[in-house]
């Protein structure tokens, strides 16, 4: 099978959420079908990555997205009603290229992550076609206008309503509609949206294992750290959950790991904050730390960051929202709390036990091994593109 396989970004490096999903689904159907790659480019692109993906695809083209096409495409948005989410991504030189491959390859699929990217096919109804929705993107708008500035809230809320609409439109374009949780799925605004299949991400076992490594901090926050839900969980973390940890244990330490920390990150830096920005090996920072805390506080994704930090045998404590998408279990797997005080008290007991910590670690480790697995969850997604 010929699979179009349409990004809004390039999939490598992995720093990004919707890059590590479609670089591994990517790989595990490389091994029976023949891959042709879009993806768009609105940044420096690695010297790496087109060599990293010609491993898995037979044909690459990249669009680049510079800032005034940006501009124009925002602006062209702005006044069509197409919400900034897709607008940002779409303009006519990318759809001519699109079009381009669609008629050299005639694909047996085509495969979109994310609605970003499906005003490129909605024209082509003879064509097989798969959604990846993988986050509900409104859900995150609507979390934002409670916690943005208030001059940011008109604009916001017209994001809102259009993203509604739009996620509810895409519906009927393709044959396929899948997403990352049945958390997330539930909040799809569409009435068919039971026919949305769910594809859980996987970790990769054999990249992420256990490593022995000197204890540096005892606490560990990864992600994309210019990602609005990262930063509004980390300072959620060093400001509301952190003063109770150190009212009982003053002299515990936090990294915060991951890309392009932004200045509302740089600002919690302290003599007991520690912030890494990139590192090209993140299980490093993994296995420097005793504990991943991950107190997200919307209920959009699957955390990559938990599944990899179980896949090293790291106890995790998270938000009651993360974990509804994980379904780890609450004091075995994993420890869960939605208040402060909660978390801190969490946090206390796996570093004051260590017994306790060491359970937890294997028991989370088992549960990701056992229930995600990138090679089973692209079999899912696999399984959908052949059904005819």
């Amino acid at each position: 099978m010929k699979i179009l396989v349409i990004l809004s970004r390039v999939p490598y490096p992995l720093e990004k959420g919707d890059k590590l999903r479609a670089f591994n689904q990517i790989r595990e159907l490389s091994k029976k079908h023949q891959i042709i790659l879009f993806a768009l480019n609105d940044g420096k692109l690695d010297n790496t990555a087109i060599e990293e993906l010609k491993k898995y695809c037979v044909a690459i083209s990249v669009m680049p997205l510079p800032k005034q096409t940006v501009i124009k495409n925002l602006a062209r948005s702005f006044f069509s009603g197409l919400p900034m989410q897709v607008g940002y991504f779409y303009f006519q030189k990318a759809q001519n290229k699109i079009d381009e491959l669609i008629r050299k390859h005639n694909p047996d699929h085509i495969y979109c992550q994310l609605i970003r990217t499906a005003e490129y096919v909605k024209t082509y109804p003879q064509f097989r076609k798969t959604l990846d929705y993988m986050d509900v993107f409104s859900k995150g708008i609507e979390r934002r206008k409670n916690t943005d500035p208030f001059y940011m809230k008109p604009l916001l809320s017209l994001e809102y309503k259009r993203l509604l609409k739009y996620e509810q439109r895409v519906f009927s374009w393709f044959t396929n509609k899948t997403i990352i949780s049945s958390q997330d799925r539930e909040l799809i605004p569409h009435p068919n949206k039971a026919e949305i299949k769910v594809i859980p991400n996987g970790v990769d076992t054999e990249f992420f294992k256990p490593i022995v490594r000197k204890k540096s901090y005892e606490l560990l926050f990864n992600g994309n750290m210019n990602y609005p839900p990262n930063v509004e969980s980390v300072e959620y973390l060093v400001d509301k959950v952190m003063p109770f940890v150190w009212s009982k244990m003053p002299t515990v330490k936090l990294l915060i790991s991951g890309a392009t920390p932004n200045s509302k990150v740089m600002a919690l830096e302290s003599d007991k904050v520690f912030i890494s920005g990139w590192v090209d090996d993140v299980r490093e920072n993994y296995a420097k730390c005793k504990i991943l805390v991950a107190p997200m506080q919307i209920s959009i994704g699957l955390q990559n960051k938990l599944l990899e930090a179980m896949a090293m045998q790291i106890p995790c404590v998270t938000s009651v929202l993360a974990n509804n998408a994980l379904g780890a279990k609450h004091n075995e797997q994993i420890m869960v709390a939605d208040k402060p005080e909660q978390y801190a008290l969490h946090i206390i007991e796996l570093l004051q036990n260590e017994a306790k910590a060491k359970q937890i670690a294997l028991n989370g480790y088992n549960f990701a091994l056992n229930n995600f697995n990138w090679k089973k969850t692209t079999a899912l997604l696999e399984g959908l593109m052949l059904k005819k």
